[in-house]
């Protein structure tokens, strides 16, 4: 059975608690259903929010609304409205979010090996 006690992200001083709370923070960031969606769509460029609320299968205007100023009050994604009538908004990822690029990366790699995997099982 594999030893799921040791972790290598573990800081030198072993403080569990630590990182526990490190771990919870970094979640609540992330917690919201679309989030990570919304900020892998900006990572690919900048989205008017009628843009996001298409590309985004079954989100609600409420919703795409409480999660995008979730991720700017995190400093994830910046809002700027631009003085038109009517007034035109555009979302974009913050230099702080681009960070996430190699998180972004892992996760597909994650998903693209869980692919083979069950393909693999699945022809077996």
């Amino acid at each position: 059975m594999p030893d799921h006690t040791h972790t290598t992200c573990s800081p030198e001083n072993h403080d569990v608690a630590a990182l526990n709370e490190e771990i919870r923070r970094a979640i609540a960031v992330f917690g919201g259903k679309w989030k990570l969606e919304i900020l892998w769509l900006l990572n690919q460029r900048v989205h008017r929010f009628n843009e996001l609320r298409r590309a985004i299968p079954g989100v609600t205007q409420h919703m795409l609304t409480a999660q995008l100023r979730e991720l700017e009050r995190d400093g994830l994604v910046t809002r700027t409205v631009h003085p038109e009538i009517p007034p035109r908004v555009e979302y974009a990822i913050t230099d702080e979010a681009k960070r996430l690029g190699p998180v972004f990366a892992a996760i597909f790699e994650w998903v693209r090996g869980r692919s083979r995997a069950h393909a693999t099982n699945d022809s077996g």
